[in-house]
């Protein structure tokens, strides 16, 4: 992996659209590209990293010409893959955001996340949203196999809220035919870690991305590709009436388990 420290023009990014999945009114990004090389993720098909190294000192430019408003942090890129734990961007940013007062929501596979715990109790509106696909480790070293396990995120979960600090699960992508049998575990044990809230979304198919993800699904079930082919036909979503399905199994599921189903 190759890493590029570069200077940027902006930080901010302002939503135009409402966001009713992870409500927020602002994004910025530390890090271009991931480290993290999730096949389903087009953020890992760059192996260069780009480091935002005037991230800090634009945010203070910017923050004081914006209105109040949720800034999603780590909106396109994790902000917590590993050349964090060197540049501590992420953390300076936050800091950033706690003394001008704004709320801010981070999204995130990493428990690194943990480190910054001192900051994010201090944020006035602070949720993190930590994403997770299943909960078999086999199938998590296919398709994101450089991302803490399963396992230490739903601890990431658990010690954020026993902080004090919102958190909740997203169960994103929805790997179809995969992760159908074990919604229920998930949603189960995202209760039991003391999770606010489940979030979902469908798996995203196009371009590059597509073929990488192709790939790593015929090393991990061949006989699925004519599946996922006719799922997929003609467009790069499932077919509405699968994502309908999905969607009524995992809002009955957070009814039986007492979790929100939107933040």
């Amino acid at each position: 992996m190759l890493h590029k420290h570069v200077k940027y023009d902006s930080l901010i990014t302002k939503i135009t659209n409402k966001d009713l999945l992870f409500i927020g009114d602002y994004t910025l990004d530390p890090y271009q590209n991931c480290e993290f090389g999730c096949k389903y993720c087009d953020s890992s098909l760059d192996e260069t990293i780009y480091i935002k190294t005037n991230a800090v000192q634009l945010l203070e430019e910017e923050i004081g010409k914006i209105e109040k408003g949720i800034i999603i942090v780590g909106s396109v890129h994790d902000p917590y893959q590993e050349i964090e734990k060197e540049c501590r961007i992420t953390r300076n940013l936050l800091e950033i955001i706690k003394e001008h007062d704004f709320p801010c929501h981070i999204l995130t596979k990493s428990n690194l996340i943990l480190r910054d715990i001192d900051i994010l109790s201090k944020i006035s509106k602070c949720l993190v949203t930590v994403s997770i696909t299943t909960l078999d480790e086999n199938t998590c070293n296919i398709f994101e196999e450089n991302v803490p396990s399963s396992k230490e995120r739903l601890q990431v979960v658990e010690k954020l809220s026993e902080s004090g600090i919102k958190s909740g699960l997203a169960i994103m992508p929805i790997l179809p035919f995969i992760v159908e049998g074990e919604l229920e575990d998930i949603v189960k044990a995202a209760s039991k870690h003391k999770a606010d809230y489940i979030l979902h979304k469908h798996l995203e198919l196009k371009g590059d991305q597509k073929t990488v993800f192709l790939k790593a699904l015929e090393k991990f079930n061949p006989s699925l590709i004519n599946r996922y082919e006719e799922l997929y036909k003609d467009s790069y979503m499932p077919n509405q009436e699968y994502s309908l399905k999905i969607k009524n199994i995992l809002e009955k599921l957070c009814v039986e388990y007492n979790l929100k189903d939107r933040i």
